[in-house]
């Protein structure tokens, strides 16, 4: 398991799909989310938390929670046209982390994403492409950080 530097400890967990393909709540407190990693020309799509909202201000990628009975890609492709009224072609899953914070815990499903159109906010949130060594200036939430570090070594491709 990867160890921040700040010292926080990321665990990572299998998925827990049915048959159907549905995931299933890992735990009353759990929160499944979703999240696109979309890379154009060395840049990456990031949104902005909104005010108000868990962890407002901090930089992410887009996606968010699963809703009952949804398949992780489902709720991938209605998150991308809810948030940025984009259609998606979903890849390969490169990563899964669960992470407690202190009022909740989230289970945090990344996959690989390419673009069907141009994202435009539709949640009144902020949207960039941010260049890979310009991710590490960013403030993301602790659920994230495993993954910037990843993206963001020189010469790392992730999947």
């Amino acid at each position: 398991m990867p160890f921040l530097s700040l010292g926080h400890r990321l665990s990572y967990r299998a998925d827990r799909q049915s048959s159907s393909g549905t995931t299933q709540e890992m735990s009353s407190a759990t929160l499944v989310v979703v999240a696109a990693v979309v890379e154009q020309r060395d840049c990456f799509l990031m949104t902005q938390r909104a005010a108000g909202d868990h962890l407002a201000g901090c930089w992410e990628f887009p996606g968010g929670k699963l809703e009952s009975g949804e398949s992780l890609t489902d709720a991938l492709r209605r998150e991308m046209r809810e948030e940025l009224d984009v259609e998606v072609e979903i890849g390969k899953k490169i990563d899964c982390v669960e992470h407690a914070y202190p009022d909740r815990t989230v289970c945090l499903h990344f996959y690989r994403c390419q673009l069907k159109g141009k994202p435009r906010p539709m949640l009144n949130q902020r949207i960039r492409w941010v260049k890979r060594r310009e991710l590490a200036t960013l403030e993301f939430p602790l659920a994230d950080k495993a993954l910037m570090v990843r993206l963001t070594k020189a010469g790392t491709e992730v999947p």
